[in-house]
């Protein structure tokens, strides 16, 4: 199976100037546990709610004056929508991350592939290995 059978298509990106309340509405309202950074075309991060949870609030008692880029998680791996899924499953789990984000031949990002996504397009058993894998503690 390739990634781009299992990905969750499309995603809202910011760039990291984006107000952090702004960040926080996407994934309230999009139902998400993670928004992508962008900046010169290039993905440069990733915000996800922990990161705003944990970031956020140990940098600042006013939330209202961060950004993406306070609390963003840098330095993201990525994969083309055409790699095999048991490859990208691999690095996953070496990396323990729970999301991954898509690029297609374009070098755009046309997705997501999240944990969610992996337990409904893979086998319970390969879906319990990885959980297993990206929530054993670091």
């Amino acid at each position: 199976m390739k990634v781009r059978d299992a990905m969750h298509q499309g995603c809202t990106w910011c760039s990291p100037d984006t107000p952090l309340s702004e960040v926080a509405k996407i994934l309230r309202d999009e139902d998400i546990g993670a928004v992508p950074i962008g900046e010169n075309d290039r993905l440069i991060g990733m915000v996800t709610d922990r990161d705003i949870a944990c970031r956020g609030v140990s940098l600042s008692g006013d939330l209202s004056s961060l950004s993406a880029r306070d609390v963003m998680t840098e330095g993201i791996e990525w994969c083309w929508e055409d790699d095999e899924m048991e490859t990208v499953l691999e690095a996953m789990e070496q990396q323990q991350v729970r999301r991954m984000p898509v690029i297609n031949s374009e070098r755009r990002m046309v997705g997501i592939l999240s944990l969610g996504d992996i337990s409904h397009s893979v086998s319970q058993q390969q879906s319990g290995e990885f959980a297993s894998c990206v929530s054993a503690h670091h």
